[in-house]
């Protein structure tokens, strides 16, 4: 079947929900179930938007869940609705990002009422990333981040909570919001520090640490930098640290070339990822004679 096909039976669907609804209200139906009724065009609602879905017609999709999980919150069945508007979110995110991002805060509510922490936590990830891509407003997405890491450390999920945190302290340093993303990276690589799996990782937040104290104040860095070296003695042999030492020492000396060559030779093993690269820049054009690129 085609597409408009497709979409003439979702109408044809939705026209029969609408005809349920208001049979429902109907003073007979109000003394024999009329609550059988609504809970028939619910399911004929979910009908359509699959059928929408179906047609790629995204939007119709979106509106005919949004009135399913209308339909359920007045049957007091929270979780049906909540689940409702989760799929017209994911459908609204395909048309209309922000109509997405107003289906998913309605789910959040239901799933915070139930006390369902971890759900509502993932959701608030989902908008995030739709203001990451879709509406580029970074702010957003950094508070959205913040309220999902909260929730994970309330069901003491610690790991999820700090991909969240990751993704904060990433977007505060771009953000040039250094101090914010410090306390995140030396949080996370204190907890990592202390976990076999994790300890491998410790080393690279404890160097993104020490690069947002360097884009404040190089005496900053430099003590950053010893007090890890303490805190963590496998930070010292760490590429990572000798990168920090000589990238300093090329400050000291306002000496570019060093600096360049220095990040020339970690990126050569290392590939430098889009932070990395923004970051050391920043602290480039702190070094005198700055006249051409990283690489």
């Amino acid at each position: 079947m085609d597409n408009s096909g497709k979409e003439a039976e979702a109408m044809a669907l939705l026209a029969e929900a609408e005809r349920k609804v208001k049979n429902s209200q109907s003073f007979f139906s109000g003394l024999f179930g009329g609550s059988s009724k609504i809970e028939e065009a619910c399911e004929i609602y979910a009908r359509a938007a699959n059928m929408f879905k179906m047609a790629k017609n995204w939007s119709a999709a979106g509106s005919a869940f949004c009135q399913a999980a209308q339909l359920h919150l007045q049957l007091q069945s929270k979780h049906d609705a909540a689940t409702c508007f989760v799929d017209a979110g994911n459908a609204f995110k395909k048309a209309d990002p922000q109509e997405a991002i107003n289906c998913l805060m309605r789910a959040i509510e239901i799933y915070t009422d139930m006390g369902r922490f971890t759900i509502a936590a993932k959701h608030h990830i989902s908008i995030a990333e739709i203001y990451e891509t879709e509406l580029v407003d970074i702010e957003k997405a950094i508070a959205h981040y913040e309220q999902s890491a909260d929730y994970y450390k309330g069901e003491e999920s610690n790991s999820s909570a700090n991909k969240c945190l990751l993704k904060v302290a990433g977007y505060a340093a771009q953000l040039e919001q250094y101090q914010k993303a410090i306390d995140i990276y030396e949080q996370v690589g204190t907890n990592a520090m202390d976990s076999p799996l994790l300890k491998y990782s410790a080393k690279d937040y404890f160097f993104k640490a020490a690069l947002c104290h360097f884009c404040i104040d190089m005496l900053n860095a430099k003590l950053a930098v010893q007090k890890y070296e303490e805190l963590f003695p496998a930070f010292s042999d760490s590429r990572e640290c000798k990168l920090m030492k000589k990238l300093l020492e090329a400050h000291e000396e306002q000496n570019v070339d060093s600096y360049t060559e220095a990040v020339k030779e970690y990126d050569s093993i290392s590939r430098l990822d889009q932070w990395l690269t923004t970051m050391l820049l920043r602290i480039k054009k702190t070094v005198q004679g700055d006249e051409e690129d990283l690489r």
